[in-house]
């Protein structure tokens, strides 16, 4: 690993918890589920550096609720986003006046376009690459043509995620440190909290959905589609209320998102037998 030594900001410390980082990122889907994806082994790869920084009780345990959020990339660049979590987090423990809100708000606004890059790479191009390869060997009878699937997709797999970790924590620590020398911590945050929300809203748009068949025959042989009249005033108004509804009786009434999907999904029967939707 002597090519490690031009990450010279981070110390041989750092680097045997980049290290672990590395290899508990691989179970970062392991338990994924709707609430979290991925957000529990994010914070479990995490776990390292915050037990490190961290010597107060409280602050590790508000440093883990931070990390326990949803969290969804593709898990080949995953590290380069546990990498710069790692840094801000260790950033936040040296300096009291430190935006501690930036570091959610960095890390969701990363998942996004990592995500579109990650994908393309590895699953449009690479993974297809190699299967071609696999299945042109396999096709002239050569039993190894599996392996070289394997390989031919997992090695440059396993390197991109190996030292995107490292380069995630040394950008991490060193332009987190310009951004507060230069005060450009403000705008940084503002930013990326702005790109995480628009990612979220995104993907709300993409996965809740809501198409009712409920007509109104105000004129014979011209009913009035009640779907058309929904995407004229608002497109996605149904989907958009169920998820503000469902965040303000998580956050407000504090109910657990378990019982919110079951109501979800049992009114979503009744309105399917009823032929509403």
């Amino acid at each position: 690993m002597n090519s490690l030594a031009k990450f010279e900001n981070i110390s041989s410390d750092e680097k045997k918890m980049i290290r672990k980082m590395f290899f508990r990122s691989f179970s970062l889907y392991a338990d994924g589920s709707f609430a979290k994806s991925g957000g529990v082994n994010f914070c479990v790869s995490l776990m390292p550096f915050i037990n490190k920084f961290y010597t107060n009780e409280e602050d590790r345990k508000q440093a883990l609720q931070r990390h326990m959020t949803w969290f969804n990339t593709t898990g080949n660049v995953v590290p380069f986003v546990m990498g710069i979590s790692a840094a801000m987090e260790k950033e936040n423990s040296l300096k009291s006046d430190f935006d501690v809100e930036s570091i959610p708000a960095v890390k969701t606004s990363l998942m996004g376009p990592l995500a579109g890059i990650g994908d393309s790479i590895f699953w449009g191009v690479l993974r297809v690459l190699a299967a071609g390869i696999a299945i042109n060997i396999g096709q002239q009878g050569n039993i190894l043509a599996p392996i070289i699937f394997l390989a031919l997709y997992n090695i440059p797999s396993v390197i991109v995620r190996y030292y995107s970790g490292f380069m995630g924590y040394s950008l991490g620590a060193t332009y987190i440190q310009e951004l507060y020398d230069k005060g450009l911590m403000d705008i940084l945050t503002k930013a990326a909290s702005t790109l995480g929300l628009i990612m979220a809203g995104g993907m709300t748009f993409n996965t809740v959905s809501f198409k009712t068949t409920l007509e109104y025959a105000a004129v014979k042989d011209n009913p009035l589609v009640i779907q058309d009249i929904l995407d004229q005033i608002f497109v996605g108004l149904v989907p958009l209320s169920v998820t503000l509804l469902s965040l303000y009786f998580m956050k407000n009434k504090k109910v657990n998102l378990n019982w919110i999907i079951l109501v979800i999904v049992i009114i979503s029967m009744l309105l399917s037998a009823l032929g509403i939707a």
